[in-house]
């Protein structure tokens, strides 16, 4: 990798180093800062006297939820998305005009917004309907609540993970319609006259002929949209879903750690975000050989 570098390439990471050293100087200058990274690592794993073994804090507590939080509504987001950019696409005037508005309001209004309008106007009334904070805390305390945990985390919390996936998926879904929109309508329209002449239905020409075609064209842009769906995530903070950037907050709250905490979140999501870049780059290769 290194012998692919240029100068160019050398110059702006000298530029970046020299960026990072003044910043690090004006932190301890100007503001007086006391630097405490030995503390970070205990916000990342501690060890559990009572239990005899080392346990997740914080720090990676929220690093999981967060995980756990864009998986769940990355696959609720696919799902609404899918029926969105297909209704985009329908003879139906009435179908096609209800999506395009629900996909334009949400792209063009603040996600900060379109975050509590689903909060308080959706999420908190389904949550309360389906008596869900009750189930949960059932749950939490009965003997199989260990079963649970494992996929969901602490059931204590379950109405507020429920909220963050419902209200991020809702929010994502816009942005994932779009994307299936533009798939089934790059499919060739002389497939979809053959698919007519030789006698299918419009459901079989779109199930056989032109959703598998489309959603092969849409998977790098939807691998983008889901790590673009992780760094969305820390909005959801703000409904007090306790993911990385809420936990982040907790840290910096208890122990004034202030760039500790936030550099050390940056870096999770980063190297996150990166990972899945890197293995939906190995996943479009080996799709592109074999298809």
């Amino acid at each position: 990798m290194l012998k692919k570098l240029r100068w160019p390439d050398y110059l702006i990471l000298m530029v970046l180093l020299a960026a990072a050293v003044v910043i690090w100087v004006r932190v301890e200058g100007v503001l007086v800062y006391e630097w405490r990274w030995h503390i970070i690592p205990n916000y990342l794993l501690r060890y559990d006297e009572e239990a005899g073994r080392w346990v997740t804090n914080l720090l990676t507590q929220g690093l999981i939820s967060t995980i756990r939080i864009s998986l769940m509504s990355g696959f609720l987001a696919l799902i609404l998305g899918t029926v969105l950019g297909v209704a985009r696409c329908m003879q139906n005037l009435t179908i096609r005009m209800l999506a395009r508005t629900y996909l334009e309001v949400l792209r063009n209004v603040p996600p900060v917004v379109v975050i509590f309008i689903f909060y308080f106007f959706l999420s908190e009334q389904l949550i309360a309907a389906f008596l869900i904070e009750d189930w949960s805390r059932t749950i939490a305390r009965s003997d199989q609540g260990w079963i649970w945990a494992l996929v969901f985390g602490d059931m204590r919390l379950f109405p507020s993970l429920i909220s963050g996936v419902l209200v991020l998926a809702l929010f994502e879904s816009a942005f994932v319609g779009e994307i299936v929109r533009a798939g089934i309508q790059s499919v060739d329209r002389g497939q979809r006259e053959a698919a007519r002449s030789i006698g299918l239905s419009r459901l079989d020409e779109l199930r056989f002929i032109v959703l598998p075609q489309a959603l092969r064209k849409v998977v790098p842009p939807l691998a983008n949209q889901f790590i673009t769906l992780v760094k969305d995530s820390s909005i959801i903070s703000l409904i007090s879903v306790q993911e990385l950037t809420y936990k982040t907050a907790a840290v910096v709250s208890s122990t004034r750690a202030i760039f500790e905490a936030w550099i050390t979140a940056a870096v999770l999501y980063g190297l996150l975000c990166f990972g899945l870049s890197l293995v939906f780059r190995r996943l479009e290769g080996q799709a592109s050989r074999h298809g």
